[in-house]
């Protein structure tokens, strides 16, 4: 089985081709403003690289949030595209499972990503990827007061957030990803949506 992993949630496109549980490429580079631009020249390489066909891939699986508003769009844009026009398989991870799944702490897994104002994109998960909070946008202090009741935590993150200061960086362990993912039920293209987890500030000005 050929897989297309896909993650532009941050400023980092992360993506990997992947065959019978080997990783014969990937891509971790970090664009910041140049990612829109530079995502798919990328990915193409990675095919260039292994010589394999598009048509080739078996399933493609999609980072769909949360995170960067646009690097989300840029990613999932892809994807659909992609898995529509050729008729591949797709199915989602999400930004947070990503980053848990990655992680080699045997405590409580819990990945952070700042989303300014005090608030931060964040899950809890226990070392066998068991949801133990499920992924929101909370206050920072609020999802302290959730996890003051659990177990020993550690935190997963690449932002500069006030107050953490003891952390795990993320570096996305591709391979593990997934296979994590590869057996999720195939979903409509069309149906392939980012999935923020909080409104836009463009939504936010409308209410």
């Amino acid at each position: 089985m050929r897989s297309l992993y896909i993650d532009t949630s941050s400023s980092f496109l992360y993506a990997g081709i992947i065959e019978n549980n080997e990783l014969l490429a990937e891509c971790k580079k970090r664009f910041d403003q140049d990612l829109s631009k530079e995502a798919l020249p990328e990915i193409i390489k990675l095919f260039e690289s292994t010589k394999i066909d598009p048509k080739a891939i078996d399933k493609i699986i999609v980072v769909n949030g949360p995170g960067s508003f646009t690097g989300i769009r840029i990613g999932v844009t892809i994807a659909k595209v992609y898995a529509w026009s050729l008729k591949i398989p797709i199915t989602t991870i999400t930004s947070l499972e990503a980053m848990a799944l990655s992680s080699k702490t045997k405590k409580i897994r819990v990945p952070m990503m700042d989303a300014r104002r005090g608030y931060v994109f964040a899950g809890a998960y226990d070392k066998n990827m068991n949801e133990i909070i499920k992924g929101t946008h909370i206050k920072l202090e609020n999802l302290f007061e959730k996890l003051e009741t659990k177990e020993e935590y550690f935190i997963i993150t690449n932002d500069e957030i006030e107050g953490i200061t003891e952390k795990e960086s993320y570096s996305p362990d591709i391979l593990k990803i997934v296979d994590y993912a590869k057996d999720r039920v195939a979903i409509n293209p069309h149906t392939v949506n980012p999935d923020y987890l909080k409104l836009t500030e463009a939504e936010e000005k409308k209410n």
